[in-house]
This record gives structure tokens, sequence and C-alpha cells, in this order.
């Protein structure tokens, strides 16, 4: 019988196949979602109405990677949840199987290669690599050494015009008090080869730009991170007359989407200069507000778009002398319900509803400007849900998004895509790749070897 390990438990977990390997499950159990390359069995199992994802991978690891993900989760930094570890598997001859990391799956993510599988443009590249940086800075706020950087190990969830960056692998990851600088550059040196290879195979198979160059692209994580970590924690001096630049670095913070809960102002002996440095940072600004005022749960930009069109309502309305609270009670239930609920209920795993309605203030000031006309609210509602919504492919749960849009090809196993596709052809031999996987060929240390630990921890 197998062991759970689990800080939420589902008893609905139990009576699972656990005595048969995760790659040969019943499909009854399991549900077709897109999902990131990876070392590891990787599939998504349905439980009622909740969805999983159970990763197949040795004891230690498993325990490891669990305890990250709970500590992240206690930080409140964007990662998947964890929900169990099981162990004490095996098959029905008795034979040992890997235990299964669970957590649940972020609704409304999606891979990057299934947001690309159209074809990677300029832009979308450019939000891509910043919501990987914002991402990695607050990984590194927080003492979290990552190991693994690249593209593959985050979810993406749109984000008003942006995307928001979950880690989604946490297997080499470390917590410290705080990272060294050379700790935080050896994870930016770990991004830049992972993301060179990850956009030359994009490349490779058309899906980047022709514009885009790999090796300029990961040239520019290294500048933007160094750029937002210098804003996010660097020193800077004026003179003394100059005290208006303290309220001027919080409001800069502040629009960046980060509070500063401590600042270390230190004055010259003489008086002459300031010197202001943040000390703690925290992300979630916009997030954290919205939240105060409306029990909205969104991504960063998306409570800065809500926000926005709050402030605009107040202004419409007259009502700057009136409490914010109240009048975000309104906004809510006169604006922002009537939009949500307006969408059928066939439509609503297309986009999660802040999305949605930034989408329909988009659609409506678009619509306003072609027609030359203030296009009401309630007129945009209907013709974005016509136009664009419908439209679009389902991003909560459906195996239509593991398709390319050349839907004559077929994926080899539709609830693992890194098998690639029927008519794939088979690799070339590679007699040096091929030495490399000869169990009796032991080419990496055996911290890096999955087998060499799975021999370990058996006591071979």
């Amino acid at each position: 019988m197998p062991r759970f390990l689990s800080a939420k438990p589902d008893s609905r977990l139990i009576p699972l196949p656990w005595d048969v390997p995760l790659d040969q499950w019943p499909t009854e159990h399991l549900v077709a979602l897109p999902r990131g390359i990876s070392r590891h069995v990787v599939r998504f199992v349905r439980v009622g109405e909740e969805v999983y994802a159970a990763k197949e991978i040795i004891e230690s690891v498993a325990f490891h990677e669990y305890r990250m993900l709970q500590d992240l989760s206690r930080l409140n930094t964007p990662a998947v949840e964890p929900l169990a570890v099981v162990t004490g598997r095996a098959d029905p001859s008795g034979k040992p199987l890997d235990p299964v990391l669970l957590t649940r799956h972020l609704e409304f993510s999606l891979p990057y290669r299934s947001l690309f599988f159209s074809g990677v443009r300029q832009d979308t590249v450019s939000r891509l690599l910043d919501a990987m940086v914002v991402l990695l800075a607050r990984l590194h706020l927080i003492g979290f050494l990552w190991g693994d950087v690249s593209l593959s190990n985050i979810l993406f969830r749109r984000d008003a015009g942006a995307f928001a960056a979950y880690l989604v692998d946490a297997e080499t990851a470390e917590l410290h008090t705080r990272l060294t600088d050379g700790q935080r550059a050896h994870d930016i040196d770990i991004a830049i080869v992972n993301l060179f290879g990850e956009f030359s195979d994009l490349e490779a198979g058309r899906l980047l730009d022709e514009s885009l160059d790999p090796e300029d692209l990961v040239h520019q994580i290294e500048t933007r991170y160094h750029a937002l970590w210098h804003e996010l924690t660097g020193p800077e001096e004026f003179s003394a007359g100059e005290l208006y630049r303290i309220e001027d670095r919080v409001r800069r913070l502040n629009s960046l989407g980060f509070d500063v809960a401590e600042l270390d102002i230190n004055t010259a002996a003489d008086g002459s200069t300031v010197q202001i440095q943040p000390k703690v940072v925290d992300a979630g600004h916009h997030s954290r507000r919205l939240m105060r005022l409306t029990g909205l749960d969104t991504e960063e930009n998306q409570a800065r778009r809500l926000l926005n069109d709050l402030d605009t309502f107040r202004a419409r309305t007259n009502q700057q002398h009136v409490d914010e609270a109240i009048v975000a009670h309104q906004w809510l239930t006169q604006v922002f319900e009537p939009v949500v609920t307006a969408v059928p209920a066939d439509l609503t795993g297309k986009r999660d509803p802040a999305q949605i309605f930034h989408e329909v203030l988009d659609y409506r000031w678009y619509a306003s400007q072609r027609e030359q006309r203030e296009v009401p609210l309630t007129e945009a509602v209907h013709g974005y849900i016509r136009d664009v919504l419908t439209a679009l492919p389902d991003e909560a749960m459906s195996p239509d998004t593991l398709l390319p849009l050349d839907d004559t090809r077929h994926l080899q196993n539709p609830f693992d895509p890194s098998e690639g596709y029927e008519d794939d052809e088979a690799p070339p031999y590679d007699p040096w790749e091929a030495d490399a996987l000869d169990p009796d060929t032991e080419s990496l240390p055996a911290v890096l070897d999955i087998e060499a630990l799975r021999r370990k921890a058996a006591g071979d």
C-alpha cells in the first residue's frame, strides 16, 4: 500500500492505480493538457473536478522538490502548488516503482511551446523574457537559488498585455537567507545556456521570427535582469536639496509592481548628500491593493489595468470625495461583474475573468477609434464575445491546445507531447549519444545522473 505525504490530503487519490507505472496508467484517469519537455514521466490526473500534475521521480528528489515548492508557497512566490508525494509504490510482482510528486494544475497556464506553436513574434518573445526576468528577480530576493532556469521549467499565464511566469520545477533549487552575487550570476549563466538552446530549437523548427537571433535574445536576459535588480536593490545618492527623489524611487518601484517594506536612508556627516537603498522589497503592489478593495485575486498587470478602470469610474461618477472602498464596491457590481457574467458558460474556459475584462476594454478602445464614437461597455462586451472570444482556444483545460494549427499531424501520445508526432522521422544515429545512454557508461557526475542516483538508493 503506498504512503502519502501531504499537507492538504485528497482522499480521492488513494484508489488510483499506484501499482502501475505512470506511463501505463489507464486513460480514464488522465486528461490531455499541454506541458513542457521533461526528463521525467509527467501526466495530468483528473480527480473529480480537480486536475493534478503527477511526476514520477526518485524519492530524495521528490521530497526535496516538495519542500522547495512548499517554501515558495509560504513566501507567496509564483510557483505551482505542491499537493503530495506518493512513496512505497510497487507493481503486482513486487518490483519497486519510483515515487510520484503531485502538484495542483495551474489553471489558464501554458508551457512556452504551446503559447508559440503558431510562430514566435518579436513582441511576444520580449514579453516572455520580461516575465522570466521578473520571476528570477523575485526568487533571488527571497534567497532562492533555482539552479535550472529555463523556459521549459516555467508556466505562463496571460497578464493583461503581458505574461506572468510561474516556477514549475524545483529539483535543483536551494533556499538561502541571502544569495551572493556569485550565486545570482550562476543562475543567470544557466539561463543563458538553456534559453539559447530553446530558442535555437524554435528557430530550427521555423517557429521563431526571422528577425530574432537566439544569441541576441539570451544576452537581453542578462541586461534586463541587472537593470531590474539594480532598481530593486541598488543604492542611489543625491544632494540634500533633492529629497523628493526618495518618493520618486518608491513610486518607480510601485510602478514595477513592488512594495518597499524597508528603506535605508543615510545622510552625509556634513548633510550635503543623502543615500537611499531599498532593503526589503515585496512584489504584488497592485494585486494586493485590488484584493483589499474588491476581493479579486489577479495577476499584477491585470490588477493594474482593473485599478485604472476603477479610477476612471470614480472620476466619471464624480466620486473623488467618496471613500475608495465604497466606490470599489460600486465598480465591482456595476462594471466588472456584468462583463464577466455576460460570457456564456461554454466560453468561460478560454480566459480567466480578469483577462476577459482587460481584453473587453481593449476591444472597446479599438472599436471606439474605428467608429469615431464612444462605444458603450455593454455593446463592447457582446462584440468581444462574438468577434474575439468564440475564436480563441480553450486555455483552461482542453486537448485542442495540444495540437498545432496543422491538424493533419497527430501526436504519438496525446498525454505526452514530448514524444513527438506520428509522422516524425527517427532521429539520426549518433554514436556519442548512444554511448552516453549506455547503462555501463557514466559520462556525467553521479549527482546529475538519474540512473546513478537510483542505483545508489537501491544500495547497488
